[in-house]
């Protein structure tokens, strides 16, 4: 089977390469549904022929998984070290071995990874790489890199913001990163609509938090109480209808309860899947959904990584999370596209009429809100909002809470941050007026690039904290007529860039236009490049004062 790569799998692939020029350790972050392992396999083709490969990861699924692309893209059947399953552990062995962090410390005299002589290694692919911090994965991950000259690539979806800091301590470098905005806007996942359900019985203010989550045991006092279950189930069944739904939970006890409730008031559309189910069974009641035997699978910490079901419409957030990693990885289950949707068009504008043409123009995430208390529990926006301020995302949040219809969330954090972007410009613009009172005059050279485009610096993930501008950046945006400001990082760069070219792509005012027009009190949002133009034709024509009659039309 040949993969075709998509344009940013390309580039994954090349900037993987590149980084490990400079770096032994690099991570590489994507989305779940974009084709981690697909990229993976690709950047392990280039090694193939160099020595051994490694593919860890934590899971069953995974592994069988990683072993099946692995093969497909480099053409070598991987050997599995798990279980019963025991791979050669000489170099003159298949050269691809795929093995879980647990078969690797399991036994005696250090764990099965002593089988393997470290030198033999080339390249190590860390699968969810966000559980490389914890203290038995790094002993797996040292012991291999005893070897000098091996190289590790990370893969993880959405870390959590406090895990960026364990995570570079790890990995020395982020070599490209494609959240779970970037597929929705590049057409290749689905968009992400939220609704808010408010159940009064749901209070978390007592809730303990330990290992940075909500408390296990406390949770299940709150969400195991049948009223609670009731006042969960009842909204599930009147918003879902007959969409396949996929429902996540905390306990096995809230699981099965949850199942029975939904199954008296709909016969057989409801199982529950939990750790402790057990493998050949759990297989059949993935096939069975899959096959749409039933239409609501419940589960526990079972399905949120390794389980791909595209026709999955509605997500439940039956447990609330402080993790935005873990409500990530929940949200992801149902972002990938209906298959054949997608590939093979030729751009994102084409995909995204695809999907919502499709019988799955997005997914729903069915998000239940109690009284939170003292806690920052993760919603939509969190996830989505991975790039933008807090402030931004505390604003799309408490917007999209207050609406009684689902709600766009990638629309609602646009919203967002035009409005903060306004009230800083208001406050600007009041600091302003404020120096006029003592001048007749005022006049400043200092022209912020984000005031120009209207749009809030982003967030900058810790890893990336003091990398400079660099001089590609630099000449890109000195090209786009931009003032560079001293102190700009390479993050915020990055998003001008971006910003330019999405508005050139969009036919909207270059930034030359807008920083001329907003200097004279045009609002720029609803122009057209066209538009634009005419403006500043009409605005030269009076000797650079606004004309009369634009007045109202262009006052912000």
């Amino acid at each position: 089977m040949t993969f075709v790569l998509r344009d940013y799998q390309e580039q994954a692939v090349a900037k993987t390469l590149e980084s490990f020029g400079t770096h032994q350790a690099v991570l590489c972050v994507l989305a779940t549904g974009t084709g981690k392992t697909v990229i993976a396999s690709h950047v392990a083709k280039h090694f193939s022929d160099k020595g051994r490969i490694l593919l860890l990861a934590h899971r069953e699924e995974l592994i069988f998984q990683g072993q099946k692309t692995l093969e497909q893209v480099t053409g070598s059947h991987p050997e599995i070290e798990m279980a019963d399953s025991w791979a050669n552990r000489s170099l003159w062995g298949r050269n691809i071995v795929c093995s879980t962090y647990q078969t690797q410390i399991a036994g005696r005299d250090g764990g099965r990874m002593n089988r393997f002589d470290p030198s033999d290694f080339v390249l190590v692919i860390a699968d969810e790489a966000h559980h490389a911090v914890s203290a038995s994965q790094r002993k797996v991950l040292d012991y291999y890199r005893q070897n000098p000259n091996l190289k590790v690539l990370g893969l993880t979806a959405t870390p959590d913001r406090f895990d960026e800091e364990a995570l570079g301590q790890v990995f020395q470098d982020v070599s490209f990163e494609f959240d779970i905005l970037d597929g929705i806007n590049g057409g290749w996942l689905v968009p992400i609509q939220q609704q808010a359900v408010y159940v009064e019985g749901l209070d978390f203010s007592n809730v303990r938090t330990t290992a940075g989550d909500l408390n296990g045991k406390d949770l299940a006092a709150v969400l195991e109480y049948e009223q609670n279950l009731h006042e969960m189930t009842t909204p599930i069944l009147d918003l879902c209808g007959d969409k396949k739904t996929l429902i996540f939970t905390v306990t096995v006890a809230q699981a099965e309860r949850m199942a029975e409730i939904l199954n008296r008031h709909k016969p057989e559309s409801a199982e529950f899947v939990t750790g402790e189910t057990p493998k050949d069974y759990r297989r059949k009641l993935f096939e069975g959904y899959a096959a749409g035997q039933f239409q609501y699978l419940v589960n526990v910490g079972v399905a949120t990584e390794g389980f791909d079901e595209p026709a999955i419409q509605y997500v439940v957030m039956g447990r609330p999370t402080k993790s935005r990693s873990l409500f990530a990885q929940m949200a992801g289950r149902g972002t990938r596209p209906l298959p054949g949707i997608v590939d093979g068009l030729p751009d994102a504008q084409a995909r995204q009429a695809a999907i919502a043409a499709s019988g799955k123009p997005f997914v729903s995430i069915v998000d239940f809100v109690g009284n939170a208390g003292r806690h920052k529990l993760m919603h939509a926006t969190d996830v989505l909002g991975g790039k933008y301020s807090d402030e931004i995302v505390e604003l799309a949040t408490r917007n999209a809470e207050k609406s009684s219809k689902p709600v766009d969330i990638a629309t609602e954090l646009v919203k967002a941050e035009r409005e903060i972007a306004r009230r800083a410009r208001m406050r600007e613009e009041a600091r302003a007026r404020a120096k006029l009172k003592l001048r007749s005059q005022y006049t400043t050279s200092n022209i912020n690039p984000f005031d120009v485009l209207d749009i809030v610096p982003c967030r900058v993930p810790r890893w990336y904290k003091g990398r400079p501008i660099t001089s590609r950046q630099k000449n890109c945006l000195e090209k786009f007529g931009v003032n560079i400001p001293e102190d700009l990082s390479f993050v915020h760069a990055s998003q001008l860039i971006d910003t330019l070219i999405k508005n050139r792509q969009a036919g909207k005012p270059s930034y030359k236009q807008a920083r001329v027009l907003r200097r004279n009190g045009y609002n720029v949002d609803t122009m057209s490049f066209q538009d634009a133009r005419q403006a500043i034709d009409e605005l030269a024509a009076n000797g650079w004062r606004r004309p009369r009659f634009m007045q109202k039309r262009a006052a912000v």
